[in-house]
């Protein structure tokens, strides 16, 4: 394999790691070129956290910022007449699967000399780089819509990261962070590679959670794609060191009301967004769409759009099996019951459900669904 680099992989060109960066000199989103993966010898069995998949990594810093991410549980039940596997993201240091993501990342851009760090998110995107900044001794600063609610920024208020609220539109706040990004570093969570070499060590623990074997399928709650390509980028990087035979297929749950990716998947003209449950997953312009879209062609995969019913419905349903999940990731759940009555996935097969955040931060948008006022 050749050394490492920023990859644009719309026209090929590379940039070297040696200088932080979070897109090509155009402005264009960057991925990594491919890495070698791992095989079972490799892991660090003695390290209970992600950093246990370090060798899969482009480098490892000296002293990683981690929390005791990762490691979360696999656990089966019944959904739709069939058993699937819930692999329970909502167990990491700030309530979501997005702590794998900042802890690579961040970790990768301090060891390159980054000490200061911006981000646009109002949820877990910035509650993730609140707290992973906060315990690597960095500066974050969080820019979000100002019409969000308070209680949403207070974890990252509390993390003592520098809050912004912007006038407008989520997009007008992501639009904010690109002309900010020219004085501080811009570590998205939806631009930047690194966070991508957080999410796949998903693929890792998957692997190692069923034994060193790929399951079948994998279904995840889909927003701007990050735990799709993370999902595409392990999997592949286990098959390519002869770990696995087969990537698993990758199906992406989104609302009906925000499916930009999904919409894309199956030919469809975009349409216009209208507000969701689903909060988590309502990105209508995600800058990698052509990229989540390849992963689910070429792991034969698919995607799944879903009423706001079936996301309250399978919200409720997971509660019920004590299970207490954000709307967001119930639609992972939605989306295996509509696969498995289609006959695109079968009972017999090894299903994963990712389950990205804890209900807790959702408690006010549920006390709505079960008519309770708080």
């Amino acid at each position: 394999m050749t050394e490492t680099a920023y990859l644009d992989p719309a026209s090929g060109r590379t940039y070297p790691l040696s200088a932080p960066r979070w897109c090509g000199d155009g402005g264009e989103p960057l991925l990594l070129t491919p890495l070698p993966g791992i095989d079972r010898d490799a892991v660090r069995a003695g390290e209970r956290s992600i950093w246990r998949y370090a060798a899969a990594l482009p480098f490892v810093p000296d002293d990683p910022i981690s929390m005791g991410e990762g490691c979360t549980p696999l656990i089966p039940r019944r959904i739709g007449g069939a058993t699937a596997l819930l692999k329970c993201e909502w167990f990491m240091p700030t309530g979501s699967f997005k702590d794998r993501g900042a802890s690579v990342m961040l970790s990768l851009l301090r060891a390159q000399g980054v000490g200061h760090v911006l981000e646009d998110s109002s949820g877990n995107g910035g509650a993730a780089v609140s707290a992973y900044a906060a315990a690597g001794g960095m500066k974050a600063k969080i820019l979000v819509p100002a019409a969000t609610s308070p209680a949403k920024t207070v974890q990252s208020r509390a993390a003592g990261a520098e809050i912004e609220l912007v006038p407008g539109s989520r997009q007008d706040c992501a639009d904010e962070a690109l002309r900010q990004a020219a004085r501080i570093f811009y570590a998205s969570h939806n631009w930047h590679p690194f966070f991508l070499q957080g999410t796949k060590t998903l693929a890792y623990e998957l692997w190692e959670d069923l034994g060193f074997r790929a399951p079948d399928n994998v279904i995840v709650p889909c927003g701007a794609g990050s735990n799709v390509l993370g999902c595409g980028i392990g999997f592949d990087e286990l098959r390519r060191a002869g770990a696995i035979v087969r990537v698993p297929r990758i199906f992406a749950a989104q609302p009906a009301n925000c499916a930009p990716i999904a919409r894309a998947f199956l030919g469809q003209e975009p349409a216009p967004v209208a507000p969701t449950i689903a909060e988590g997953t309502a990105i209508a312009q995600p800058i990698r769409l052509r990229e989540v879209v390849g992963v689910l062609n070429e792991t034969g995969g698919g995607a799944v759009m879903l009423s706001e019913a079936e996301i309250a419905a399978a919200l409720l349903s997971l509660a019920r099996s004590g299970v207490y999940v954000e709307p967001t990731c119930a639609q992972a759940a939605a989306a295996f019951g509509r696969l498995l009555e289609a006959g695109t996935i079968r009972a017999d097969e090894t299903t994963v459900v990712v389950m990205t955040g804890t209900g807790l931060k959702a408690t006010p948008r549920i006390a709505e669904l079960l008519g309770v006022t708080i």
